[in-house]
């Protein structure tokens, strides 16, 4: 069939040209926004009713809301005692770490039971039914934003819904801190991983998840990786910070940094490609949960983690 003289020129002007300079870079040269240093403090769900808090940076970003990252949005969830709430999204992976409270999720016929220090991964597939025995709260992260971004609807499971007990987790924790190499390392950690991820050894896909432990007057050096991190911080006391900066020098530091001052359970965002290093100036070990979008990134063999060596 012949197109009219109309429509091909309404094909040809949906192109646009740059030229190379401008455009091979559109967060440097301005068309893209950078993603800003953002805190979310316990307060947005220390009372009120049940109910999801996203924690959204959409305007700021320039997408739709809403998204904590261009790839995933984070979120509080505060469920009453005796009270439930349900969870769908449009999304390959969802995370959850229990920060207070017990209960269960429905997912489809399976029941996963939790309580606090808990992380529960959930494919797409099915809504999320959460039932709280006593007041709970949880941090909810899933990638919602990158598929819409995509324009493409999840809808074949990746992996198994699973669940990562407090007690598990703690106990691998342990074990790293005992290692004998542990002194000699960037930091002591463990991370969560999917017996279906084998190319990535991630949480998820998509998502990569670390449970830290950074002890009393320690440094975890600077470093720097191409995945956004949503950090959640759990038990801290005042002295507990992050300092975060675009640049390095050639003795390791991070130059005209921005100061993030820990608060238990508390939240924020270290953007992509930025040097940063945590610092414990308190009297007590510290603990932190990074949630990244690196399973992605590390499928696409472009995370580029670097550490400053001591």
């Amino acid at each position: 069939m012949t197109k009219s003289v109309d429509e091909t020129q309404a094909l040809i002007n949906e192109g646009l040209y740059y030229e190379y300079t401008q455009a091979a870079d559109p967060l440097y040269s301005g068309y893209i926004s950078k993603i800003p240093f953002t805190k979310f403090n316990r307060e947005l769900y220390a009372a009120g009713k049940t109910r999801i808090i996203p924690l959204d940076i959409s305007e700021q970003l320039k997408c739709t809301a809403p998204a904590t990252s261009p790839a995933l949005c984070a979120n509080f969830v505060r469920i009453l005692a005796h009270e439930n709430l349900s969870t769908c999204f449009n999304a390959t992976s969802q995370l959850l770490y229990i920060i207070r409270g017990s209960g269960h999720t429905q997912f489809g016929d399976i029941m996963i039971p939790w309580q606090q220090g808990d992380f529960i991964a959930l494919p797409t597939g099915e809504t999320a039914k959460h039932f709280a025995d006593t007041e709970a709260i949880f941090y909810l992260i899933h990638d919602e934003p990158l598929l819409r971004y995509l324009g493409v609807s999840a809808d074949i499971p990746r992996f198994k819904p699973t669940l990562y007990t407090n007690e598990s987790c703690l106990r691998e924790l342990k074990k790293a801190g005992e290692d004998a190499k542990a002194a000699n390392r960037s930091r002591i950690s463990v991370l969560l991983a999917n017996k279906a991820m084998d190319q990535t050894l991630t949480v998820t896909h998509t998502l990569w998840a670390m449970l830290g432990i950074l002890p009393k007057g320690a440094i975890q050096l600077p470093h720097r990786h191409q995945s956004v991190a949503l950090d959640l911080i759990l038990d801290c006391q005042e002295g507990c910070y992050t300092l975060v900066g675009t640049d390095i020098s050639a003795e390791g530091k991070i130059l005209n940094p921005t100061r993030v001052d820990w608060q238990p359970y508390s939240a924020f965002i270290t953007p992509a490609g930025y040097w940063h290093a945590h610092y414990n100036e308190s009297s007590q070990a510290a603990h932190l949960i990074p949630i990244q979008d690196a399973g992605l990134h590390t499928y696409l063999r472009s995370l580029d983690i670097k550490f400053v060596t001591g």
